[in-house]
Formats: C-alpha cells, structure tokens, sequence
C-alpha cells in the first residue's frame, strides 16, 4: 500500500493513501430505543428493530449486506428480528459502553463469536458466546455462551484485522491498569491469553471511569480511546497489526465526559464526544492529527459541532463516509458530512439524521475494524 511523505519532520504518524470505505458488513444498524437505519450506497434510511440498549449493541451483515444476527450483549436476535434459540442471558450490559462485539470465526462460513463487556468494571468481566449459523434452518443457535476470559475489564472493546488479513485481534482493556490486552482468534479459536502493552494512562479509580469508547483508525495501525470522568481525556496510541502490541500513546488532556471516538475515512482527523461545562450541550471536538507532535495535536483541538442535546454519545464512520453521533432520547442523530476536511468545513449538522418514530440513546452499533479500499486520496 502506497505511504505518504511525512507532513513534518515531528509527524507522529504515517497516514495511509488510501481512503477506506466499508463493505455490506456494515450495512444494517441497530442501536437506541427500537432505532435502525440501512446503508444502500451513500444512502441511508431510518427503520427499526426489536432492540433496547442505553448505550452498546452490536450488528453483522454479510459481504452483500444482508443481515445475519444482532444484539445488545444480552439478547441475539436473528435476520428475521426473532431471539435465537438459546438466545437470551449473555452476560454483556445494555449500560455498557461497548457492550458487545460480533466476528466471524477466520476460516469458516457458520460460526460467529460474541464478546461481551459488564457495566463499570464488574464481576462478569470480559467473556465470549458462540453462534453457530448451521443451526435453525439457517438462521443461527447459540450453542456456547459466557466463556470468561478476564474481570475486571473497561467497558472498552474492539477489534482489528490481523495483518495476515485472516485472523483478528479482539482488544479490550484492564480495570485499575494501564495494560491493553490483545487476544488472537484464528482458525483454532479464541486466544485467551493476551499478549499485554502497558502502555499509556491507568484506567481506574472510581469504576465510572470505566466508560468510554475504543475504536481503530481505519487502516488499524492507531486506536483511540475516550476516558470518560468529570475531567476526562482522549487517548491515542500505536497498534501492531502484526504482533498485538499497543504503543506510543498520546494523552489529549481535560475535557469533562469524553465518551464517543472516530478517526475520519482517510485517517487524518480523529473526533470526540464531549459536554460543554459553560453551556451545557453535547460537543463534537476534532484533531488534526497531522498536525505535528503531541502538543501540537493537542493544540489543533476545535469544536466543529455543539449539539441542542445535553447528553450526546457514540460516534461511528458510515459506509458513507460520514460519522454520524448519538443524541440520547432524540428522534435525530447528529451528523458529520465532510469528516476529512479541517475545523468547520467538515460540516457537523445536528438534525442531520431523522430516526422516524424510534429514538437514539447514548450508543450506536459496535463494529470491527473492517479493511476496504476503494479509491486512492491524498493530502497534503
């Protein structure tokens, strides 16, 4: 893959020169109070679902689009919108940030893992059910449910593509430490004894602090994390797709309940969710991760989008290239049109998304990080 020359001598990154847009694995979400939308194209149109979630859930659809299975880390529902056998008492939290996260087992057409996180640091910790697709006329059976694998554990989880474009690192993060923890799954399972970074901010204290979402740019080679507290910080670090380890951090430093991360389509921008102490109102914060060295990303930091929510949530990149923003108990979501381009021209709209009869929440659907590439773009 073709790299860009370093924007300044200080650069911290290397941004890929390729913009990536997904494939029909993220095509249906389902997320909020009964609230839904379908991706066709650069298109989108709302729906709704069987689902209820204060904040995660996560969502998987076929290469082509059409919907396999969805949950909240509680409940699995199946394509057509009924439980599955077996389908009910995982052991996620639907106030859990990232409360659940759907991957197809590599080398096999029929069984999906779900990984699951407890609410603020509990007792149920990390742990992973399987669904096998062979099973109800095709339309899946959870054969395996709550294998642990660690407690406590951050409300935090996501995944990145192997650099072997098979298997996947599911990432999660210690409770009352500073260690990321990177499990391989491949085509003998799940790995359940991580490969550990001690890297970056401890995650602990009061166990509120253990919200707050963890997402992978979109060529997997960063992660960002949202340290959610009353004076709270973002978090940006260095991912090895090639052997698990996490490593350089950035810390971004007080902004009061940062919860929602995005990195934008060509990887250059990285945006979040925060609450605005002078107003009162939900903010979407952008970095310019170009900008140089630490201090001067920290210093590229600008509100693009004040929110009439006082309580705004997830951020998540469409298939369409825009980020979309969880306003909770609105019929709307904010969106983000132009996410690669700098300060306001990204164009944040509030009403941007109309949900018809359902509402958002403080979540949106939870998805891996999925490798696409469809066009070359370059910067400058």
């Amino acid at each position: 893959m073709k790299q860009l020359k370093h924007l300044a001598a200080v650069a911290l990154f290397t941004f890929s020169g390729f913009t990536t847009f997904a494939q029909g694995e993220k095509n249906n979400w389902y997320f909020g109070k009964g609230a839904g939308m379908i991706f066709s194209g650069d298109t989108a149109q709302a729906t709704s679902s069987r689902l209820f979630t204060e904040e995660g859930s996560a969502v998987w659809s076929d290469k082509d689009g059409n919907l396999v299975l969805y949950t909240n880390g509680i409940t699995v529902w199946n394509r057509d919108h009924k439980v599955m056998p077996n389908g009910n008492g995982l052991m996620g939290g639907k106030s859990s940030t990232q409360s659940a996260l759907i991957l197809p087992k590599p080398g096999s057409d029929n069984i999906y893992y779900i990984f699951t996180t407890d609410i603020q640091a509990q007792s149920d910790g990390l742990r992973y059910s399987i669904v096998d697709m062979n099973k109800d006329n095709g339309k899946g059976d959870l054969v395996y449910k709550n294998n642990f694998i660690i407690a406590p554990a951050t409300e935090k989880l996501t995944a990145v593509k192997h650099s072997n474009g098979r298997d996947w690192w599911v990432l999660a993060h210690r409770w009352n430490s500073n260690g990321y923890m990177a499990f391989l799954i491949n085509d003998e399972g799940v790995t359940t004894q991580p490969v550990m970074s001690m890297v970056g901010t401890v995650h602990g204290g009061p166990n509120r602090k253990a919200i707050g979402y963890l997402v992978p740019s979109p060529d997997g080679t960063r992660l960002a994390a949202a340290l959610w507290n009353d004076d709270s910080n973002f978090e940006i670090l260095k991912f090895d797709r090639s052997t698990g380890k996490v490593s350089d951090p950035i810390l971004l430093k007080g902004f009061s309940e940062a919860y929602g991360v995005a990195f934008s389509p060509d990887g250059s921008k990285l945006y979040g969710t925060t609450y605005g102490k002078e107003d009162g109102k939900g903010q979407v914060v952008q970095f310019d991760l170009t900008a140089g060295n630490q201090d001067a990303i920290a210093k590229s930091a600008v509100v693009v989008g004040v929110s009439g929510s006082p309580k705004v949530g997830a951020l998540q990149l469409g298939p369409d290239g825009r980020i979309y923003m969880a306003r909770k108990d609105n019929y709307y979501l904010g969106v983000i049109h132009n996410p690669n381009q700098k300060g306001t021209a990204s164009n944040y709209v509030d009403n941007g998304f109309h949900l018809g009869k359902q509402k958002s929440d403080l979540g949106l659907p939870n998805f891996p990080h999925l490798p696409a590439f469809s066009r070359t773009s370059t910067y400058k």
